[in-house]
């Protein structure tokens, strides 16, 4: 099949980015033909996808979008507008824009089918401009979030959502969640879950690292709703005489973005200063750095307080990591289902003052969880964990299936 990928965001330095760049590759892998409709700001060079997929790119922080590239999260690892802040002057001109690509893309690649990220604005002008080829769309769980929080072309959106030939949910859970938030047919949403690539993160990879007792990673943005600061506030909780035996102490090793909020990021990095453990802070790291630092921690810690199914803890497990996350919606029997064993610590998440906001006062008892959590880890053995049923290849496959 010809095969047109949609985002109105940059295809790498998020998850869904990721995610974006590696259903393209699996397509490739599989025989189909690939194109990809993506924003991007004025300087950015596009290296994240394969050579062979014809890229048709939405420059924003230019004259005719002079704003930068929009983010579905409020904070992005890169410059971003958010959706809340589009005037709507700004609004007509993204749409325009989008509008011009994807009637090229559609003009020029002839697809045979289309798979778009997020269900939200974008989306519904892909289905406005296709109306009669296949359109599915993945959502990634920041287009929930917009949508309970935001009222943006809210009935244009929904509208499009509910016209679709396919939607793809992360679980069961997002699942019941996307048929509540768009009124959507049930029969048209189908779980297909996440994948990682196996070129980078494997049990058999990095063969020269040695994993270090008391070594804990993070991978993710350094922020607030991701659990940084609750993570570094558990660390420092720990005396030296709770740690097991054979691990003399800790060490913090905190990978990803600062986002646009520089105060915030500031004040992260500076109780990682203060805390009683080294915390190191390595900014954005490429994936092959990313899986060394994978396979020389002990244990991987998410504490985020709102996720939609994060790739960064089905990678960690791949390299021997155990894992301390958060107990959100709809991850646990995902992972459980497809990973059995897997050595993970689940946490109680905090009661919640929105949707991606923990309440304050509910904060220390999260952080008296996640200290006992670490500990627990800490004690746990490694044991060899089999992902090999989350691959590339099978959301791929479920996906294009759902739409031929």
């Amino acid at each position: 099949m010809r095969i047109l990928n949609v985002t109105a965001q940059k295809p790498d330095g998020t998850g869904s980015g990721v995610y974006l760049t590696e259903m393209v590759k699996a397509q490739i892998e599989l025989g189909h033909q690939t194109a990809v409709v993506c924003g991007v700001d004025a300087e950015d060079v596009i290296t994240a996808l394969p050579e062979q997929t014809a890229v048709f790119d939405v420059r924003f922080h230019t004259e005719a979008l002079p704003f930068h590239v929009c983010g579905m999260s409020d904070v992005m690892p890169y410059p971003a507008t958010r959706y809340r802040d589009l005037t709507p002057q700004m609004t007509s001109l993204f749409v325009a824009a989008f509008q011009a690509r994807v009637r090229q893309a559609l003009e020029e690649f002839r697809p045979d089918a289309i798979i778009c990220h997020h269900l939200y604005l974008v989306t519904s002008i892909v289905r406005a401009c296709a109306p009669g080829l296949p359109v599915g769309a993945v959502c990634h769980s920041t287009d929930l979030r917009q949508m309970a929080t935001r009222q943006l072309e809210r009935q244009r959106i929904l509208e499009a959502i509910r016209s679709l030939d396919a939607v793809f949910a992360l679980h069961e859970a997002q699942a019941q969640q996307i048929e509540q938030t768009y009124g959507l047919d049930p029969a048209r949403i189908h779980v297909i879950g996440t994948g990682i690539s196996t070129r980078v993160f494997s049990p058999e990879g990095c063969a020269d690292v040695t994993r270090q007792p008391g070594r804990i990673c993070y991978a993710g943005k350094i922020w607030g709703k991701k659990g940084v600061p609750s993570l570094l506030r558990a660390a420092d909780a720990i005396a030296a005489d709770q740690l097991p035996e054979g691990t003399p102490s800790l060490c913090l090793r905190l990978a990803g973005g600062r986002g646009e909020d520089d105060a915030e990021f500031a004040a992260i990095t500076g109780l990682g200063r203060s805390i009683r453990w080294e915390a190191d802070f390595l900014g954005k790291l490429p994936q092959a750095e990313l899986a060394r630092e994978y396979h020389a921690a002990e244990v991987y810690c998410l504490p985020s307080f709102y996720e939609g199914l994060p790739l960064v803890v089905v990678e960690a497990l791949a390299c021997g990591c155990k894992v301390v996350t958060t107990d959100l919606p709809g991850v646990r029997p995902w992972l459980q289902e497809r990973v059995p064993n897997a050595p993970v610590v689940w946490v109680e998440p905090p009661a919640m003052a929105s949707v991606d906001t923990p309440c304050e006062g509910e904060l220390p008892g999260f952080e008296a969880r996640l200290r006992a959590a670490l500990l627990q880890a800490l004690s746990m053995p490694c044991v060899p964990c089999d992902v090999s049923q989350i691959s590339w290849h099978n959301v791929t496959k479920d996906a294009v299936g759902n739409l031929s």
